[in-house]
Parts: structure tokens; C-alpha cells; sequence
């Protein structure tokens, strides 16, 4: 199976934008007049429609120092879920099916799991009763599995993880199931000196052992769910071991206290796509400056999935109807995009 080196061609694209950008042509005009003959097209994988002008027509708004919506610098913060938003998360979230395999493999050294849920369910393959244990549960089958282990050590598990593991319904690496144009939006917004931020219920340790990697948002600027830790001076070689308790869930309202107490500052673009990314969106839209909501809404049955209200995963009910209340941007995945995943410019 190819790996898809995503990484590569996002480096390769910021620095087109950057070269791209700067283009003048200077034939025929007075000294000191320049004119651009940029033309490129910053969202190439996005159809044409007013969901893609509309994000145009509000980057070239706040990062024109002419514009009544001008927007410095140091106050341009983008905020953008994960499950979802950037990759797909179905069948089920893709920490899950992680946190699945890591309780297969360890089951032998716990014979308690058999009969304790929701470790009694993974055993079990009763995905249905996984699923109803929501976040907290997923986060417990990680945690409890993991308790004990320095942070370090559960990196490489992840990683090792990720370079092997497919998605059983696409049959490809869950890794290559990273939307496309969302890269597109992330290296579009970062060429204008946007700071962004991954703001996702998935757990911290776990987004942190990837994304870096697959999108190129270092690890600090990704923000989750997290389980205590303790420090140990390990005979000088100190490490960060991972608790079997949890701390704090960066879900619903838990996205707003967190971009408070972690970035300090209200974003003013965000994206999400479901009602987990709610309170997200109404702390972004209560900025004093100009801002920009965006759901992503699963419409494509064949090249992705659809769903909405009344999905157990992703589940976009009172986001939906908000959004369109108050005129945020819809994403409509089947219409609004061209391809989904880069390796469909490959088949």
C-alpha cells in the first residue's frame, strides 16, 4: 500500500502560493508601478460556486490595509476541528479504531477486560455498544490501555500505527483520508499569515503523533482532549507518563474554554461539521472583528458519506440550522469540491 505523502506536497504548495504571490510584471509602467500578474487559483480542488468566492472575498477583505474589515496580523487566528473537518470519520472516529487495536493487542495481559465495558465490547466486536460509549468511552479504552506509559513511547506507538492501519470501508491508510481542499484552505489562510489551530475532541497525545506530519500545524498549535499525566525524572531521563484518569474534554462548550485558556485570543475563522463545533462557532462569530463560520456538511454518498442530523458520529442538527439562520458558510461536500482525497488525482 502507498503511503501519501501529504506533507511533501503541502511544503511545495505554500512555497508556490508564497513565489506566486509576488509575481509583478513591470512591462510598459512608469518607474516604481508594478502590476500583478498573479492568477493562480488559491482553492484549485474547490468548484466554482459562491461558497468558494465568498472565502476569497474574505481573505482579500482583512488583509488589505485599505479595508474598513482589515484584520492585523497578530489577531489572525483560525481555529479548525479534525474528525470530519480535515479527515473523514466514518465508519467510526479513527482514534477509535486505534484505540481497538491497541485493546486487542493488549487483552492477553488483562483478563478483567472480558467482562468490564467497554473493553468487553472491543473483544467482542460489538461496535454498536463502542459507539454508545461516546467520547468519555473512547477515551477511556485509551487511557486505561495506556496508563503507565510515558508519553514518548505512546508517540511511536501512534505513529507505527498510522503507517500501516486502513480504514476498513475505503480500504486505504486512514492517513490518506485527509480532505483535500481543506489543505488547500489551511495553506491558503497560512500564506496570508493566518496562525491555525486544530481545536478537536480527539485526544491530544494521539492528533499530536500525526498531524504535525500530515497537515504541517506543529504540535503547539494543536489542541484536544486530554488525560492526567505525572512527571518522572526517570534516573535523568525524565519522561511524561499517562494516567488512567481523565482531564478534560475539548468538545462542545469545552472549545471555546479551551481557545480561551490556550490561545488567549477569540479566532476569527474557524470550521467545523457538527454540533460538537457549535460553541466554537458562536465564540468565533462574537468577535469584535470580521469572521468567518464554516460547516463542512457530508453530502457525498459515493465519494465520501452522508450524513447529518441523525448520525451517532458527527452529528450536525442545531449546528445546521444555525448556521443557515445566521448566513455561515455551508460547505456542500458533493457539489462544493472537486476531488475529496489527494490520491484521487492519482487513479
Amino acid at each position: 500500500m502507498k503511503k501519501y505523502n501529504i506533507i511533501n506536497w503541502f511544503v511545495v504548495a505554500v512555497l508556490f502560493f508564497s513565489v506566486a504571490g509576488c509575481t509583478t510584471n513591470n512591462k510598459g509602467k512608469a518607474k516604481g508601478q508594478t502590476t500583478s500578474t498573479a492568477t493562480i487559483d488559491p482553492l484549485p480542488s474547490w468548484n466554482e460556486s459562491k461558497n468558494k468566492t465568498d472565502i476569497i472575498n474574505y481573505l482579500v477583505a482583512v488583509t488589505d490595509k485599505n479595508s474598513p474589515d482589515f484584520i492585523p496580523v497578530k489577531d489572525r487566528i483560525a481555529t479548525f476541528d479534525n474528525d470530519g473537518t480535515i479527515w473523514s470519520e466514518q465508519p467510526a472516529y479513527f482514534q477509535l479504531f486505534f484505540a481497538i487495536d491497541e485493546i486487542k493487542a493488549l487483552a492477553p495481559q488483562h483478563p478483567e477486560w472480558k467482562n468490564t465495558q467497554p473493553f468487553k465490547a472491543v473483544l467482542d466486536n460489538d461496535m454498536k455498544t463502542i459507539a454508545q460509549s461516546g467520547e468519555r468511552g473512547l477515551l477511556k479504552l485509551v487511557m486505561v490501555s495506556h496508563a503507565g506509559m510515558s508519553t514518548r513511547k505512546f508517540k511511536s506507538i501512534v505513529k507505527i500505527w498510522a503507517d500501516t492501519a486502513k480504514n476498513p470501508t475505503k480500504h486505504v491508510l486512514f492517513t490518506a483520508l485527509v480532505y483535500k481542499p481543506m489543505l488547500e484552505l489551511l495553506i491558503y489562510l497560512q500564506a496570508n499569515h493566518f496562525k491555525t489551530y486544530i481545536v478537536s475532541g480527539g485526544g491530544l497525545d494521539f492528533m499530536r503523533a500525526i498531524i504535525p506530519e500530515l497537515y504541517g500545524i506543529p504540535p503547539e498549535q494543536i489542541i484536544g482532549s486530554t488525560g492526567k499525566t505525572a512527571y518522572d525524572y526517570n534516573n535523568g531521563d525524565p519522561v511524561i507518563i499517562k494516567l488512567a484518569q481523565l482531564d478534560f474534554i475539548d468538545d462542545k462548550d469545552g472549545k471555546p474554554i479551551n481557545i480561551n485558556k490556550i490561545i488567549g485570543k477569540k479566532p476569527v475563522f474557524c470550521a467545523g461539521n457538527s454540533d460538537g463545533d457549535l460553541a466554537m462557532m458562536q465564540w468565533t462569530a462574537s468577535n469584535n472583528l470580521k469572521s468567518f463560520m464554516l460547516y463542512v456538511h457530508h453530502t457525498d454518498s459515493i465519494r465520501e458519506w452522508a450524513y447529518d442530523r441523525n448520525s451517532h458520529i458527527g452529528r450536525l442538527d442545531k449546528g445546521l440550522d444555525e448556521a443557515r439562520e445566521k448566513g455561515w458558510t455551508v460547505i456542500d461536500m458533493k457539489n462544493d469540491w472537486k476531488v475529496i482525497y489527494p490520491f484521487e488525482l492519482e487513479k
